[in-house]
């Protein structure tokens, strides 16, 4: 079958068909164990469905399909090649997983198309994949000269070097500083509009370069990279990756069951600040603070499985460099409805 049947539509579904595994090994997914202890009691029931939100190398999907023998999964992710790879390594699965090309925000389009009212667990794996950051000529990574072109999804949208290419300096210093915390945000910006005035900047190491010149020598000594924080920005912007979490979180737990529960991990504090607060909007009461009684729709909707974000451990970091930045955060349906909704009915 050649690529293009294998491909699946944008935002469509089917079943995975057979293929040549993935060798087990190639890829470690963080939090593994921790994922699954904390999705284990929803998922414990006689024929339970999982959201792999983010699909990947289909790691996670790998532990939990084999863990549940009754399982049906299904994985969205916007990289095409990841899909594929991920068909090919859970083709023994095939009857009990659907596979979405898809970003995660059309979670409940997605759902509703495959007939489902609610699910019983969802995980999402935020930010760039092991397969995106591996790939030299993806453009992700900092360390290695590749083209300029960091989308996900590279069926659709501009490329980091459309971007940076012709985007004004205060809207480049703006993605810096917004989505990458770059102090000296302005000072890249100007030196990236006076390079690609001369020509245009199309590979990593061209940019790489000029990001490490723009910052004064003393701040280059701490902080890993100088160009990680640009490259991360210029990442969020161009796959819109905040915008999607902050649409897909509450697609997400409105579909889960009562008793259903939300496992996500983030790997830099944008990421993980929307979890926060979209997890503590649905596990509070909606009452005002001085009613002596909580009517039952006024009531939470949702209860915190973590005390705040779970860092890895040492154990974590050894099996996982990339573990390092991780947080997870962990929810579970306690009752039906969106935060300050009168409806009480599981599921709604």
């Amino acid at each position: 079958m050649g690529d293009e049947r294998r491909r699946v539509a944008p935002g469509r579904r089917r079943p995975a068909t057979p293929g040549v595994p993935v060798p087990a090994g190639t890829h470690v997914p963080v939090f593994a164990q921790r994922s699954l202890d904390l999705l284990t009691p929803a998922l414990s029931g006689p024929a339970p469905v999982l959201v792999d939100a983010t699909l990947g190398l289909g790691g996670h999907a790998e532990l939990f399909l084999e863990t549940f023998p009754t399982l049906t999964l299904v994985g969205f992710d916007r990289d095409t090649e990841a899909v594929r790879r991920s068909e090919q390594r859970l083709a023994r699965f095939a009857d009990r997983l659907q596979l979405v090309h898809a970003v995660y925000d059309r979670i409940g389009d997605a759902l509703v198309d495959l007939g489902l009212s609610t699910v019983d667990g969802v995980l999402f794996d935020l930010g760039v994949s092991s397969l995106q950051l591996d790939s030299d000529e993806r453009g992700f990574s900092y360390s290695r000269p590749a083209p300029l072109d960091m989308r996900m999804d590279q069926t659709t949208g501009d490329t980091a070097a459309e971007l940076i290419n012709t985007a004004t300096a205060g809207e480049l210093a703006r993605i810096l500083r917004d989505y990458g915390d770059e102090r000296f945000a302005s000072r890249i910006a100007a030196a990236i509009v006076r390079r690609r005035a001369e020509a245009p900047i199309e590979d990593s190491v061209t940019l790489a370069e000029l990001v490490r010149d723009s910052i004064p020598a003393p701040a280059r000594r701490t902080g890993g990279h100088p160009a990680k924080r640009t490259f991360q920005a210029l990442r969020i912007a161009v796959n819109g990756e905040l915008d999607a979490l902050r649409a897909a979180l509450p697609a997400a737990l409105s579909a889960l069951r009562v008793g259903g529960r939300l496992v996500v991990l983030s790997y830099h504090s944008l990421e993980d600040r929307i979890v926060k607060r979209e997890l503590a909007a649905w596990s509070r009461s909606s009452a005002p603070p001085d009613l002596p009684v909580v009517p039952e729709p006024l009531q939470p909707r949702f209860r915190l499985l973590t005390r705040g974000a779970v860092e890895p451990d040492e154990a974590e970091i050894a099996a996982n460099p990339r573990a390092t930045s991780a947080r997870l955060r962990a929810a579970e349906r306690i009752r039906g409805g969106r935060p300050g909704d009168s409806a009480t009915r599981e599921g709604t």
